[in-house]
């Protein structure tokens, strides 16, 4: 009894996808070691089938002469970059026969075997010294977020320029708070908050980010850049700024030694290593109809509704309670050791540790329990989400849609599926209207008892210029903002 579904965000630089493809031979002919874009148009999908008709199409598309040129220009441009292209073409030859294929399979994956980089790391000196040629009337700046104007230069463009839905209904909105939480973790680089401003009124035009992490890929630690925040103001498209901020923010990602990247995408390009699924728990069931968000059931009215996703005003997991500093080094201790049964997860350090989970009012909520008798100090159960509201456009009642994000959640002295229900009432509590979680780490086997609904968003998973098996959502320890 589903009332839910995601919707369908599409990242509004659409176009920005097709100049990266159209502005790659007209690019700097220096060859670089450009990043992807982490922020593609997001395209709805209901699994590995889809997957493959929506290849199909392409082929199909490209053999009838429908914008075939396009098609083929945009797969030469992800062909270029350093990625396990035999995973993919397997995909394309299953698409193009009519087969199917399992995206976590390593059958004929070839190199995807290896757990190494599939381009060798260059020397400083090989790489390119300069910047990238900006177009006429623009020029590059770096934005000091602990400066109030660059904040608020950058919370603007991306509240008025950034995600929407297909519909125009909803749109991201990134709170200064939270984008000073995103973008200044420890070890954070100045030079990776990238943006282009008009040479005349000096106004933020474009703008991307990098943050430095680290994270374990099966058993190999590796350090790596996140790519996010890519956006292009939308009266500028046809400047066809993006492929330039890209291989400007790739250029210094690899002036300090970074050659490999982690991101995520909603839209299938050259070469996932895994998938997720969106599911989606509704807390106020009678603003999200209203909204559009989701629709009222056939056969349900909305007292039934209502009282169909009720929750209680308690929860039930004893001595749960918000994270204090004090609790930083065991809950440290209790979420890297679960990690390590993932495949793909972070490598957090307890400095890390601290910026990313203890609390702060609006943008990060975390939630831990000490029921060790003989250690009462001990960290024995955590959960974790984040807030990310959207702007509701043009409704006459409401302005805003609150969403949690489920982050990290460890379970070790009450079972996995009380603990997520603990959250969602610590969600509602905290005046959410729905809590958004990716079937990745053990959260899946909740969702059917705690009436979660399946969304229409599929997340897929890359890393750049990194070999190694594919693998499954349930084997994801990495959430990404």
């Amino acid at each position: 009894q589903n009332l839910c579904t995601q919707w369908k965000f599409e990242v509004t630089m659409s176009d920005q996808q097709q100049s990266i493809s159209s502005d790659n031979d007209n690019a700097d002919a220096e060859e670089s070691d450009d990043l992807t874009d982490s922020e593609t148009p997001v395209i709805a999908n209901s699994g590995i089938e889809q997957l493959i008709q929506l290849l199909r199409r392409q082929y199909l598309r490209e053999s009838n002469g429908n914008n075939g040129d396009k098609e083929k220009k945009k797969h030469t441009f992800w062909g270029t970059q350093p990625m396990p292209h035999e995973r993919f073409s397997a995909l394309e030859d299953a698409a193009e026969a009519g087969g199917k294929v399992d995206l976590v399979s390593n059958e004929n994956s070839g190199i995807t075997n290896l757990h190494a980089p599939i381009e060798p790391n260059k020397p400083k000196e090989e790489l390119r010294q300069t910047p990238y040629n900006m177009p006429p009337g623009f020029e590059w700046t770096e934005l000091d977020l602990f400066q109030g104007k660059d904040l608020n230069a950058v919370y603007e463009l991306l509240r008025d320029n950034y995600v929407e839905d297909s519909s125009c209904k909803f749109r991201f909105d990134y709170s200064p708070d939270f984008l000073m939480w995103a973008l200044t973790p420890p070890g954070f680089h100045a030079e990776y908050h990238l943006g282009v401003v008009s040479s005349k009124s000096k106004k933020l035009m474009g703008f991307i980010s990098a943050t430095p992490a680290d994270i374990r890929v099966y058993s190999t630690k590796i350090p790596v850049a996140e790519i996010n925040f890519l956006c292009v103001h939308k009266k500028l498209r046809s400047k066809r700024l993006a492929p330039v901020l890209i291989k400007e923010i790739t250029r210094r990602v690899n002036h300090k030694g970074v050659f490999q990247a982690v991101y995520t995408a909603g839209l299938v390009i050259p070469v996932p290593v895994s998938t997720a699924r969106y599911y989606h728990r509704t807390l106020e069931p009678k603003k999200l109809i209203e909204v559009g968000f989701c629709p009222l059931q056939p056969r349900m009215t909305m007292a039934r509704t209502v009282k169909l996703y009720k929750l209680p005003t308690a929860t039930s997991t004893p001595t749960l309670r918000p994270m204090t500093k004090d609790d930083l080094q065991s809950a440290h201790i209790l979420l890297t050791k679960y990690l390590q049964k993932q495949q793909l997860a972070p490598v957090f350090s307890l400095e890390e540790f601290e910026h990313w989970f203890l609390p702060r009012s609006g943008v990060i909520s975390s939630y831990v329990a000490t029921n060790d008798a003989a250690n009462p100090d001990k960290v024995t159960d955590m959960c974790s989400f984040y807030q990310l509201p959207s702007t509701i456009i043009g409704h006459p009642k409401y302005q805003t849609l609150s969403a949690a994000y489920c982050f990290y959640n460890v379970a070790t002295t009450v079972k996995f599926k009380d603990l997520m229900h603990d959250l969602l009432i610590l969600a509602k509590a905290e005046n959410q209207d729905v809590v958004n979680a990716l079937n990745v780490m053990d959260n899946e086997g909740t969702f059917q008892d705690l009436k979660f609904g399946i969304g229409d968003g599929q997340l897929q998973y890359y890393l750049y210029n990194w070999s190694c098996p594919t693998m499954e959502a349930k084997d994801i320890g990495l959430v990404l903002l």
